[in-house]
């Protein structure tokens, strides 16, 4: 009985440490930070704000959206609130799905309020194998005046696991990259 005793202590020894080299290298995930910003050229920061806000026009700025719903909506001009769920697929990762539900707030300053401030703010939560596994981001986008074109600065929150570390960041650029892109593109071809 000693010698079996002594087996499963080493047995349990090597499962628990096992699940804790798992959980700290992959499922852990601490906070990351992401920033970009762009100008669109002579465009209003109302308009531009306006087209991010308006989700039926993510997937045209964001290529790894296939599609979404909303399944919440409400508020005003100046203070718009919806929550949507979405399907995307990883662009590093095509045959990757996985779902998103995020949480928008859509504001502007009060007519007559200066300076004249137009932010989307969205909470993520992306899960992965079936909901099993979530992690959250929280982005803040600023759209603002400049010398008749528009500063637009959107700063990210993210989560990632430590294992998978680049692979978020690669993931987060090509898409935070590709939405700055496509929206420079979208309003020059509007002038034009």
């Amino acid at each position: 009985t000693m010698h079996i005793s002594r087996w499963n202590i080493k047995r349990v020894s090597l499962l628990l440490s096992t699940a804790l080299l798992l959980y700290v290298f992959v499922f852990s995930s601490g906070y990351h930070k992401y920033q970009i910003e762009g100008i669109i050229g002579r465009t209003q920061p109302e308009k531009v704000w306006e087209y991010v806000a308006d989700f039926n026009k993510m997937r045209l700025l964001n290529p790894t959206i296939i599609n979404f719903k909303i399944l919440a909506d409400h508020g005003h001009a100046h203070d718009w609130r919806y929550t949507v769920e979405y399907t995307e697929r990883l662009s590093h990762w095509p045959h990757w799905i996985n779902t998103a539900r995020a949480k928008y707030v859509v504001t502007k300053t009060m007519p007559g309020v200066t300076p004249v401030a137009y932010a989307i703010q969205s909470t993520h939560e992306t899960c992965f194998f079936s909901g099993f596994y979530c992690l959250q981001s929280h982005s803040d986008f600023i759209f603002k005046n400049s010398n008749g074109d528009t500063f637009a600065q959107e700063n990210i929150q993210y989560q990632c696991p430590p294992l998978l570390g680049s692979m978020c960041r690669r993931e987060l650029e090509f898409q935070r990259q590709a939405v700055m892109h496509n929206l420079t593109h979208i309003f020059s071809k509007q002038r034009g």
